[in-house]
């Protein structure tokens, strides 16, 4: 009998028993290829012996102190890295312990930076549909999963969404992919003054989506006219690279292929990938000196806050996809499991669409391929899947409600950067045992 809280209480999973590279072992010795990093965590994939190093190094030197008192060595370098990699302005990093603790930081940032100039009346925040930014109730305030937020409404602040850049779907007939981006994004603008641009602090997206569309990459120029449009009513715009920053999307901060810099920034997941729990929240100098100059003290703060042996994990993390190229490695394997996606699923009766760009890719599955008519839901596709691809030995990541948040399904696919060809050729047969079995 167990006393721990699953997921969920009436699908008991296997226990771990270690990993090795790109492989999990359970306690029975069967041998999965973890083939999302659990949720686009592992970018290293697991036993990675020169991080298991610099969290044994930091431990025996002191693996806690707390941030009202001490900074730490750690901690320092790492937010002098993660800045000298960072998109032009951002100055200052908050270490925190997840990605839903960074979008929550970062909320509460941009609410006090108004405060601190003098704009108190700006408050709201404008999403967009099918995103997802963390389970905290900030978080999930900003988030557009309707599934995920329907319990817990009445609890959460207010939020407008609009429409996310998904040309699979949205696109029109006879319009160019250049033209769609812009008509999405100007939805941005409509909102701003359908509520009011004085109330309005900050636009909050994913510059790939993640967990809810299935590596939903925008289109070229969508996120430059969000840009624009921010700077003319002096929004904030906060990009959340949680899932799809630091080298998953192949470069290290997903925006830097828009071209753009945000004011905020949020990431986690490969930032420790896996091997603590950390998260960050980068800003801009010129908020970070309106708190300076301000109150000089942000009105937030958690226990584990720029914890030592954390940053040790994540600064050993960013010196290899840094120094290490495995950024650079994640772009060139990706399009080499994209190839050999769309060579086994490209004509696949029930294959939509396959997206992505580095080792983030999804892949949307539908009823009819012509029409892209979806799976009724009923057919529960994406838990199918799932369970089909985990007893052939793959782990990927199969969600339902890709389309509105009760239609639709895909699956994510988040190895690890460190895969070689044969991991590919297994991901794809893999996936084929589980298609011809749940898709026939």
């Amino acid at each position: 009998m167990s006393h721990l809280f699953p997921r969920h209480t009436k699908a008991l999973p296997p226990t771990i028993d270690h990993g090795e590279g790109v492989y999990l072992f359970d306690v029975n010795g069967k041998k999965y290829l973890d083939g999302s990093g659990g949720a686009a965590v592992s970018c290293l994939g697991h036993s990675d012996p020169d991080v298991l190093k610099a969290i044994h190094e930091q431990i025996e030197v002191i693996p806690f102190a707390h941030t009202g008192f001490f900074t730490s060595k750690p901690a320092e370098a790492l937010a002098d890295k993660l800045i000298a990699h960072a998109p032009e302005g951002l100055d200052r990093v908050y270490l925190v312990s997840g990605g839903s603790e960074a979008v929550e930081a970062g909320i509460k940032l941009a609410r006090q930076y108004f405060i601190e100039i003098g704009e108190p009346q700006r408050h709201r925040i404008i999403a967009r549909r099918q995103s997802y930014h963390g389970n905290t109730l900030g978080a999930l305030s900003a988030g557009g999963n309707m599934w995920r937020r329907k319990p817990f409404a009445p609890l959460m602040i207010e939020t407008s969404h609009i429409s996310p850049c998904y040309e699979y779907r949205d696109r029109q007939p006879g319009e160019s992919a250049f033209d769609y981006g812009q008509r999405v994004a100007n939805e941005l603008e409509a909102e701003i003054n359908r509520i009011g641009a004085d109330e309005v602090m900050a636009f909050i997206a994913e510059p790939v989506v993640g967990a809810t569309s299935g590596a939903l990459a925008p289109v070229e120029g969508y996120f430059k006219r969000i840009r624009e449009i921010c700077d003319k009513y002096g929004i904030l715009l906060i990009l959340d690279e949680v899932m799809c920053g630091m080298g998953r999307t192949g470069t290290l901060f997903a925006c830097e292929q828009d071209g753009i810099s945000p004011d905020i920034l949020t990431i986690a997941k490969g930032l420790g990938a896996g091997y603590q729990p950390i998260g960050a929240m980068l800003c801009t100098g010129a908020i970070y000196k309106a708190i300076e100059d301000g109150s000089g003290f942000f009105h937030h703060g958690h226990t584990y806050i720029g914890h030592p042996t954390a940053s040790a994990a994540a600064l050993a993390v960013l010196t290899k996809l840094t120094d290490g190229c495995l950024a650079e490695r994640s772009h060139a394997m990706g399009i080499k499991l994209r190839a050999a996606l769309n060579e086994a699923f490209g004509q696949h009766s029930h294959v939509g669409d396959i997206r992505g760009r580095g080792l983030f890719i999804g892949i949307e599955i539908v009823e009819d391929r012509e029409t892209k008519k979806p799976f009724d839901p009923s057919r529960a596709i994406a838990k199918a899947l799932k369970k089909a691809t985990f007893e052939a030995g793959l782990i990927c990541y199969p969600m339902s409600g890709t389309i509105d948040g009760g239609n639709g399904d895909h699956i994510l696919l988040a190895p690890a950067f460190i895969i070689e060809d044969e991991h590919i050729a297994e991901i794809v047969a893999k996936l084929k045992t589980a298609f011809d079995q749940v898709l026939p």
